[in-house]
């Protein structure tokens, strides 16, 4: 599947961001599996719930589906990168009247952040990013 690194235009829900968690995690796949990955934490969450959802992203341009096999796979249509940022550049521009340091200061004040992260933040910070 050919994913695009630039930011959707459409946003996706919380459910539809649950799904693509999913497929970021497991790879392009079938409902099936989406389905029995997500079930573990979901038990409500019935196989016809996961079909309808990802028909519906599909029409919405979120996921790209090869219909070439019976099962047809479907794959994210953007990077989990590219989403998170668009996702990320909407809250910051909606909820923190366009201020990036306010976003991290509320992340980090609130306890959102572990001690664990917050030492890779710092490394990032002082230049140190090994990713």
């Amino acid at each position: 599947m050919n994913r695009k690194s630039t930011p959707p235009t459409v946003k996706p829900t919380s459910a539809e961001l649950d799904v693509l968690q999913a497929i970021w995690e497991i790879g392009a796949s079938t409902v099936k599996q989406v389905h029995a990955h997500m079930a573990p934490a979901r038990p409500d969450l019935t196989y016809a719930n996961v079909l309808r959802l990802m028909q519906i992203m599909h029409g919405k341009g979120l996921l790209e589906r090869d219909e070439r096999e019976r099962s047809h796979v479907y794959g994210a249509a953007q990077s989990q990168t590219a989403t998170q940022g668009g996702l990320v550049k909407d809250l910051i521009r909606k909820a923190f009247a366009g201020s990036g340091k306010a976003l991290v200061l509320a992340a980090l004040r609130d306890g959102h952040v572990s001690k664990r992260d917050r030492a890779e933040i710092e490394a990032l910070l002082r230049g140190e990013d090994k990713q």
